[in-house]
């Protein structure tokens, strides 16, 4: 078989996995699993929303429609030779798939007729069936998706936020597109963006369940073929440090004020390490987290509910810490929210607290390694930014109250913006 093959083990948790890369670039993550009955497979590329400019190798740069990463995910099922949804409902899988702003990712579940499923999933996305006359259809789907999320608040909220946050970056644009900008999509630019991003040389296959790795690697051998390729130049996007406006709000059918809030963060302009990612998580945990002490005086204050929660936004070119939830009084959330985290820049963290949120990571990551969706997750980490599987849990080890201290001291809490949703 044409594969590179290592093998990877964390013995303190007692995790190992395969990682092979074929003659045609693509990576492959196996984790087996023989005492589960369930299998989770994802095959995905390094493409999302942000990527509408770009230019292969000494190629002139070619500009697409905002949207079309989502679009060509909605396509692809939809083959010359049938649905693949029909295809998974004979063999009883659950299939599905997503675009985000930096990939795009099909997948599927199931407990029998797993290497049937494999094939089912390596072959429809690997066989694009673009017409005229299909994607004029899938205009009018799509369309109807984009004005139904402009009445779903929560992705409003969050829209909102990042349009006051980022002047130039495309991550400040719906990942579906608006109307106007599928209207120009064609099956001659669906092409071009896939035989641009869907090369196996920029794609990956993550694995975990009860299977046999050698049999799987034959399947791929078999279903995936090199392809010419010369390297992608993806656009490097001018984005300032500032933001565009500390505040946005609007008025929806909601029955409590519903908030974003957005600290921009510049560590993505040059490309974000693990253990900043990890850094950055924890200081959430820390300063506001469910085991912080602002988050119990926020929820016995009244200025927070169950559906407040943190996450450390990033990919290319643009990151930021964010926070959501549902309150009375946002802006004073807001404020606490900075003061908390000026305070530990200033005076550090304290020990307990950090050996608290360190252990409630880290056990957080042992219990995804026991989930095969999980387990894929890390994967596609790895695939994406570069990691290895299991560095998660090398770089928690090796954390140190002084780097979530030193974390705290980049950030700028003058930059930042709060999106807001009140009630009608």
């Amino acid at each position: 078989m044409s594969f590179e093959i290592r093998k990877i083990t964390d013995k303190n948790a007692n995790e190992n996995c395969t990682v092979a890369i074929h003659s045609s670039g693509l990576k492959v993550y196996l984790n087996e699993k023989p005492h589960l009955n369930i299998n989770y497979a994802v095959f995905g590329t390094h493409y999302g929303s942000v990527d509408t400019e770009f230019s292969l190798g000494d190629a002139p740069k070619i500009q697409v429609p905002e949207g079309i990463a989502h679009f060509l995910e909605h396509k692809l099922f939809e083959g010359e030779d049938g649905d693949a949804f029909e295809k998974y409902a004979v063999t009883g899988a659950s299939a599905n798939a997503y675009t985000s702003f930096d990939r795009t990712c099909y997948l599927f579940s199931c407990s029998e007729r797993f290497y049937e499923n494999l094939d089912i999933l390596l072959s429809f996305v690997s066989s694009p069936y673009f017409t005229p006359e299909t994607v004029q259809k899938e205009q009018g789907i799509i369309g109807q998706e984009i004005r139904m999320y402009e009445d779903v608040p929560d992705w409003r909220v969050l829209f909102n936020l990042l349009r006051g946050m980022y002047h130039n970056h495309p991550v400040n644009v719906e990942i579906a597109g608006t109307v106007e900008s599928i209207a120009e999509i064609t099956d001659k630019t669906l092409y071009d963006c896939y035989n641009t991003f869907y090369n196996p040389s920029n794609m990956f296959v993550a694995l975990s369940g009860n299977f046999d790795c050698d049999k799987v690697l034959e399947i791929i051998d078999q279903k995936i073929k090199p392809r010419d390729t010369a390297p992608i130049n993806r656009s490097q996007f001018s984005e300032p440090d500032s933001i565009v406006k500390p505040y946005t709000e609007q008025k929806m059918a909601v029955a409590m004020p519903l908030f974003a809030f957005g600290i921009k963060d510049n560590v993505a302009k040059i490309g974000c390490t693990l253990k900043q990612k990890l850094q950055t998580e924890m200081l959430l945990d820390t300063a506001v987290g469910k085991i912080s002490p602002l988050y119990s005086r926020l929820l016995n204050e009244g200025l927070i509910n169950s559906r407040f929660g943190t996450e450390f936004f990033y990919g290319h070119g643009y990151s930021a810490l964010l926070f959501e939830g549902e309150s009375k009084d946002p802006k004073a959330v807001t404020e606490l929210i900075k003061a908390e985290i000026k305070k530990i820049a200033q005076n550090g963290i304290d020990p307990d607290l950090f050996q608290d949120a360190r252990r409630n990571l880290y056990g957080q990551q042992i219990r995804a390694l026991d989930d095969p969706e999980g387990v894929v997750d890390d994967f596609l980490l790895a695939a994406i930014c570069g990691y290895e599987p299991y560095d998660t849990l090398n770089v928690l080890r090796d954390m140190t109250a002084e780097d979530i201290t030193e974390r705290a001291k980049e950030l700028d809490l003058e930059n930042t913006s709060l999106s807001v949703i009140l009630p009608l």
